[in-house]
């Protein structure tokens, strides 16, 4: 580490004197317990005491927010305090709150060509154990903001010092430049130097890159053999062969010979299309044509034929590359012991691992999750686990095939509590993936204790999956697992909120006909719910069922006023009025209500 970062990092995870240090311990304090007290000791919070407090609370996605809207008024929320906030709020993936702190960052600061900001950042990377993906989110709200010149030099300052900006920086940057309606060779020399950084072109760039393109004939530029291969590229990814081979055919005529590289991406358009014999064709027509494969276009083969469960065709495949010389790399291997893995050769795939580990090439999220799918369908459940703990270990997240492939093996032997505490961590996670499948899981819960259960609904309610805390719920009701007062106000809430009122209203009834008593949290949030989808008839029976539950003489007055502004449709007074009682202990509240919270 370099005398000046480490100076830096002394200077923000260290305090410079007792009183300061007795300042921070009084913040946290306040910032955990009574944040709205905040203002009283700010006069007395610097830049530097700022950038400790961001720095102490880093890893509390909670803390962070509080502290972050605390300081945005105040002058010691400075650039550099607010470059470690980006870091943070990237790292959680509050990329909307990141962007709107990047764009007041770039309004408000003095810095010609961005290269204050870009070394603010660059001084707090490590201690947030930052990501590329912060200068993809500066870079997309300066183009935002059409500075254009200071979005392109951040990219530039970042390649230069080891960062990869992505794609999305450059698909910001050619989206203000079209905006801004900057002259074609402009788009094209950014675009140019995207596919020179080795960015593949997606859905969205794909089209911008093909209006470039046909801008370029119009005004009579001539397209490079590397415009016409990212474009094969693009329209390979897609499956979109038709199109590759008109750009194929355009490069040719334009007197561009292709090269390995757009044999490649054509030989990934075969494969992903599944047209394995067009693919070996391919193959045979470059070495006709005196070009050497090299381990892009074996690899590609290979994990197409292993998709397609042709693991001989594969191995042959893999034989032949080593015969001429051509070293397997990490996806060579990956494709193969997935491939395995999917026939239960688990053996050999693990075989394979240790080669794979042997010659020094690193797994990925792919390949720990074919082995942990094997182990899984050997019923191997420990073995699957320990590869789980071990691929976070190395710094790689499972994705929502692991977490399926785990949660349902760990049920299929029994070993529901295992997988109920995964699924249970996956709730209080942030980054917790898309398309989970919770089936066997329910099912195996609602067969167990009904603490699990009334567990599994409120976990699946925190994170609005209402479809699954119905299952858990319907469940429960076959397997005669009577719902409480506590499984009611829970469901009921969570549907007010997924914006369902209809099923809200009707849990609510099945409620009260069973005696249930709702808790105040339940009551405010249907009524609010119920106006505001304008059911009214429904509304005034609910309002008339809490004023009548409502038997204490000291709430009189407040119920003649509820009734009265529900009357006259001033429903915001309904809801300040319903909400003092609560606070008066005047409305009625379930005995297990305490035993949830939202």
């Amino acid at each position: 580490m370099s005398l000046p970062r480490l100076q830096i990092y002394r200077s923000l995870y260290t305090l410079s004197s007792p009183t300061d240090s007795l300042l921070a311990e009084r913040a946290l304090t306040l910032l955990k317990r009574y944040p709205y007290h905040l203002n009283s000791i700010s006069p007395q919070i610097t830049p530097q005491l700022a950038s400790y407090l961001l720095l102490q609370t880093q890893n509390d996605r909670n803390l962070t927010l509080k502290f972050i809207n605390f300081a945005k008024p105040h002058q010691f929320f400075n650039p550099h305090c607010k470059c470690i906030a980006l870091h943070i709020l990237t790292k959680f993936k509050l990329y909307k709150t990141a962007q709107n702190l990047a764009q007041d960052l770039a309004v408000n600061t003095v810095d010609e060509k961005g290269n204050y900001i870009f070394q603010c950042l660059k001084d707090t990377y490590f201690m947030c154990n930052s990501s590329s993906a912060v200068f993809d989110l500066v870079v997309k709200s300066y183009s935002h903001l059409n500075f254009i010149e200071k979005a392109l030099n951040i990219v530039d300052l970042a390649k230069l010092n080891g960062f990869m900006p992505g794609v999305l920086s450059y698909n910001a940057i050619l989206d203000s430049i079209i905006r801004c309606r900057k002259p074609v060779r402009f788009a094209e020399k950014v675009y140019r130097e995207m596919i020179a950084s080795g960015i593949s072109l997606n859905a969205g760039n794909l089209n911008r890159a093909m209006g470039i393109f046909d801008q370029m004939h119009v005004r009579g530029l001539c397209p490079n053999g590397v415009t016409y291969t990212s474009l094969i590229n693009g329209f390979s990814q897609k499956g979109f062969m038709d199109e590759a081979y008109r750009i194929w055919d355009e490069m040719i005529r334009s007197g561009f010979p292709p090269t390995v590289v757009t044999y490649n991406a054509l030989l990934n358009g075969h494969c992903i299309s599944g047209r394995m014999e067009e693919a070996i064709g391919l193959l045979r027509e470059m070495e006709d044509k005196g070009l050497s494969p090299d381990v892009v276009s074996y690899s590609t083969i290979i994990a197409g034929f292993s998709r397609n469960q042709e693991l001989d065709r594969a191995f042959q495949m893999n034989e032949e590359m080593v015969e001429k010389g051509v070293s397997p790399d990490a996806i060579t291997f990956s494709s193969l012991i997935q491939g395995l893995c999917e026939q239960r050769r688990l053996n050999e795939a693990c075989d394979l691992f240790h080669e794979m580990l042997n010659k020094s090439l690193p797994p990925d999220e792919f390949t720990y999750t074919s082995l942990i799918s094997g182990y899984c369908k050997e019923g191997d459940l420990n073995k699957a686990l320990n590869l789980h703990d071990e691929m976070i270990k190395k710094g790689f997240l499972p994705d929502t095939v692991t977490y399926n492939v785990l949660i349902n093996g760990l049920n299929k032997q029994a070993r529901t509590r295992e997988a109920k505490r995964l699924l249970l961590k996956l709730f209080y996670d942030e980054s917790i993936p898309n398309g989970i499948t919770y089936d066997t899981l329910i099912e195996s819960c609602s067969n167990t204790e009904f603490k699990s259960a009334v567990a599994l609904i409120k976990g699946f309610c925190m994170k609005g999956l209402m479809n699954e805390a119905d299952q858990v719920f319907e469940f429960m009701i076959k397997r005669n697992q009577k719902p409480n007062e506590a499984v009611y106000n829970v469901i009921i809430h969570g549907h007010c909120r997924d914006g369902n009122v209809q099923k809200a209203h009707k849990l609510y009834n099945e409620m009260v006909d069973f005696g249930f008593i709702p808790h105040t949290v339940t009551i405010i949030a249907l009524v609010k719910a119920l106006y505001s989808e304008g059911m009214d008839r429904q509304l005034n029976l609910v309002i008339r069922n809490i004023l009548r539950s409502c038997k204490l003489s000291d709430a009189e007055l407040s119920k003649v006023l509820v009734q009265i502004n529900h009357k006259e449709g001033n429903i915001d007074a309904v809801f300040n009025l319903l909400t003092e009682m609560a606070k008066d202990g005047f409305l009625p509240s379930g005995a297990n209500a305490g035993q949830y919270t939202l």
